[in-house]
């Protein structure tokens, strides 16, 4: 039966990969939905790897990738922090916090919060800026369960509330993100699954769009711009992770290896490889790379665990863009 189900998955994934490199290149879907911060990899342990986190993800930090990954949590409670200076000025930072609530079940809360720092506003009249400042804001709220099935399965969901405002207009709506792990029990391989972003398209709303008019035209003297409407960027991933070195419970040196394959609605399908290397569960040193990805390439990262408090530090070169650093801090109680 498990076999079957490995013969399945492959069979899947290998229709999604045939169906992507065998569309014409002067066909692309980029640009063709709205909320693509939606897609950006947080938690330094996970950007370390390369953001290949959907089948190796553990904690809270991991829930952005797959939402089962909260049934990892070594103890009661885990509590995480962290803050990404990225590109251009724009910075993003995490607050998420799980609990064990019984033997099986989990819940949790993940808040991502990005700022594009001040941006000038400029007018026609004004081409080279009014003096005046604004900040474009984005928000995901997630509230997470996640539960253990059986001694190989776990799953998880999440309803996620998302706003994001421009100077004066925003756009909101509630999404859905599901996950799964698999422990085939095949040579310590792992297999996640997680999509994520489902539901309604989005529409922008807010004063900006009030256009002043003749009175004969509106007795109010103003009318709305209707903005049309765009999906999110639903995301679907399929993870692997292999245990190459120290699966045994209190091993010295541990090792591991993961791959993802991501198909976005509005990207081409790519792909995130990492590892990561512990020794004692004190000292982690990881690695990945993007492929298929138009900017992101290689990142490095590292951490430390003292008792119940974990540092973690990741880097990721960007190619023609600039590097990013992100800093990550958990505490389990």
């Amino acid at each position: 039966m498990i076999y079957f189900r490995l013969l399945l998955l492959g069979v899947l994934f290998s229709g999604i990969v045939y169906c992507q490199t065998n569309i014409p290149d002067i066909v692309t879907k980029v640009a063709t939905s709205a909320a693509n911060w939606l897609k950006l990899e947080s938690g330094a342990p996970g950007i370390g790897m390369g953001g290949s986190q959907t089948a190796s993800g553990i904690g809270v930090s991991a829930i952005p990738y797959n939402p089962s990954s909260l049934t990892f949590i070594d103890t009661e409670q885990e509590v995480y922090y962290s803050k990404v200076n990225y590109l251009a000025g724009i910075s993003h930072n995490t607050i998420a916090y799980g609990r064990k609530m019984t033997f099986s079940d989990y819940v949790g809360i993940h808040l991502f919060y990005l700022d594009s720092g001040p941006i000038g506003v400029t007018t026609l009249d004004e081409p080279n800026g009014t003096g005046e400042d604004y900040r474009v804001t984005n928000y995901a709220l997630r509230l997470v369960y996640a539960k253990i099935l059986t001694d190989r399965l776990r799953i998880g969901g999440c309803i996620k509330y998302i706003r994001e405002d421009i100077y004066t207009m925003y756009m909101q709506t509630i999404l859905l993100d599901i996950g799964s792990n698999f422990d085939t029990g095949i040579y310590g391989i792992m297999l996640g699954m997680s999509v994520s972003n489902f539901g309604p398209d989005v529409q922008f709303h807010g004063e900006g769009l009030e256009v002043q008019v003749p009175p004969e035209i509106d007795s109010d003297e103003t009318v709305l711009r209707r903005t049309q409407k765009f999906p999110v960027p639903l995301v679907f991933r399929l993870g692997l992770k292999k245990d190459i070195l120290g699966a045994e419970e209190g091993s010295t040196h541990r090792l591991i290896a993961s791959i993802d394959g991501i198909n976005p609605i509005d990207y081409v399908l790519n792909w995130s490889v990492g590892a990561e290397y512990a020794w004692r569960d004190m000292v982690f040193v990881r690695s990945g790379t993007h492929l298929g990805h138009d900017t992101a390439g290689f990142s490095l990262g590292g951490g430390v665990k003292w008792n119940y408090i974990s540092v973690d530090y990741a880097y990721v070169n960007y190619g023609i863009l600039e590097a990013t650093h992100q800093f990550g801090i958990s505490l389990e109680l």
